[in-house]
């Protein structure tokens, strides 16, 4: 397994290091960290000197050390950081390739710092899609609940891109499409799963009145996909307001008959906003899509907290545990 630290002005170091000194974590895995390894060890010695001693030692950890030559001040991003993450990923990537790894982990980047230092990517995914040539990378949230076997599955039909750009690159072609990734995915949990789609307007238009892209296009291809597909469960258009309660309610107290499996949201913050709601602390952005596993933390470069040795790093370790799952099935 390959991490990629991140932006080094954000907490990457520090939950990288919180999530390997963590005792749940696969006995066999052998994580190779892709970054500045004298940042590495300052991190874990001024870690150290806070009290914090759940810790995993550099100096047992196999590092790819890519200097960080500039002036680094904790939770100051700028171009330099921006070129250091985006040469830390693009490492990560070659890596990969020479190694025949199976997973990568990527900490959080700033994407203005990506733009600042001359990379227009909108996020790591389509950089990682540019790599390898993948050309319908997907954006799926998963958390499995700390309460109980529920899994949350959240995929999204698109991902980095303007509200006012959502309907322009929405189609029946891509909806049928994601409904077979997610369908592909949530299998690996389960053999009949059972779907949700999100419905685009409120009230999921309600039959025209709020909108008709539900009725001109969007449940003809929910209907068409079901004929396919005989032996799953589809609901939808469910109203967007709705559509994730019995999953909060199963986090909570366990899935039940009215729970969906996998839900398939239409644009990027439809889907966010539910899921860190739920499950900020334990939800994993996974990219499907490409020749290996790839997952990161479902939250940002945490450049308020950076240095102060307080961020939380469960979203990490569910994210490395999640890449080992996924590449060991």
């Amino acid at each position: 397994m390959v991490i990629a630290l991140g932006d080094p002005a954000g907490i990457g170091i520090e939950i990288t290091l919180k999530a390997l000194g963590s005792k749940n974590l696969p006995k066999n895995m052998q994580p190779i960290l892709v970054g500045c390894k004298q940042n590495i060890e300052l991190t874990y010695y001024k870690l150290r000197s806070q009290g914090i001693s759940s810790l995993a030692d550099p100096k047992k950890i196999e590092i790819e050390d890519i200097p960080f030559d500039a002036n680094l001040i904790s939770g100051q991003p700028n171009s330099q950081t921006g070129k250091a993450s985006f040469d830390w990923l693009t490492r990560a990537s070659e890596i990969l390739i020479e190694r025949q790894a199976r997973a990568l982990v990527t900490a959080p980047i700033a994407k203005y710092a990506w733009q600042a230092a001359g990379h227009q990517y909108p996020g790591q995914t389509e950089r990682l899609a540019e790599l390898f040539e993948a050309k319908h990378p997907s954006m799926l949230f998963t958390a499995k609940s700390p309460n109980n076997s529920f899994r949350l599955n959240t995929l999204l039909a698109t991902t980095h891109i303007p509200l006012n750009a959502v309907q322009k690159n929405l189609s029946p072609e891509l909806i049928f499409s994601k409904l077979d990734t997610l369908l592909n995915f949530c299998k690996k949990f389960k053999k009949y799963p059972k779907l949700s789609i999100a419905g685009l307007n409120p009230h999921a238009g309600e039959k025209g009145n709020l909108g008709t892209e539900e009725i001109e296009w969007l449940i003809p291809v929910i209907e068409k996909w079901k004929v396919n597909h005989p032996e799953i469960v589809l609901e939808g258009p469910v109203p967007p307001d709705t559509c994730w309660i019995s999953a909060a309610e199963a986090w909570k107290y366990g899935p039940n008959s009215s729970c969906p499996d996998g839900i398939l949201a239409l644009y990027h913050d439809q889907g966010l906003i539910p899921v860190k709601i739920i499950a900020f602390d334990f939800a994993v952005n996974t990219t499907l899509g490409l020749p290996f596993v790839r997952t990161s933390p479902d939250h940002g470069t945490g450049f308020d907290i950076a240095g102060q040795g307080v961020a939380k790093s469960e979203s990490m370790l569910s994210a490395i545990q999640t890449a080992w799952e996924l590449s060991n099935s």
